[in-house]
């Protein structure tokens, strides 16, 4: 179970190695998402709060990124933060995500992003509910839902 103080380790660090690498152009990025998948995952943009696919959406699922669709986050850790974006306390693995450093807009914030393809996904901040104290506050537009099984994606 990931603690905040592992996520500062990660974005001061090193984050952990993904078990493989996807790396495309920005081109062929822009060939295979949507002008807003784009704009967010590769730009770092923000989506709109609560008009959005997953914010209140808690079918059981596995949700992957819309990059590579590398596993990141199962449905049994996503709750309702009130916060306009789908969050939850955990990823569905340690090397799920790769964290930095995010100043930008005045803020001082950690960033969430694909470990495997470095696709933005959002930020994690540590205001969330026990045991983890984590929420991984993430753009809808990021994931995609998939049906697979967690217990085969470890």
């Amino acid at each position: 179970m990931l603690r905040w103080i592992d996520v500062i380790k990660f974005a001061k660090y090193s984050n952990p190695e993904p078990n493989r690498r996807v790396e495309k152009t920005e081109e062929e990025w822009e060939q295979q998402l949507t002008p807003e998948q784009y704009q967010v995952a590769r730009q770092k943009g923000t989506e709109r709060p609560y008009k959005n696919a997953y914010c209140r959406n808690y079918e059981p699922r596995v949700y992957a990124c819309v990059g590579c669709e590398s596993l990141l986050f199962d449905s049994s850790d996503k709750y309702y933060a009130m916060s306009g974006w789908p969050s939850f306390t955990q990823p569905i693995k340690k090397g799920a995500i790769k964290y930095a450093f995010d100043d930008s807009h005045r803020m001082q914030r950690i960033e969430a992003m694909c470990n495997v393809c470095d696709c933005h996904l959002g930020h994690v901040f540590d205001d969330g509910p026990e045991p983890t104290g984590l929420r991984y506050c993430i753009n809808s537009v990021s994931l995609i839902k998939t049906y697979k099984d967690r217990q085969n994606n470890h």
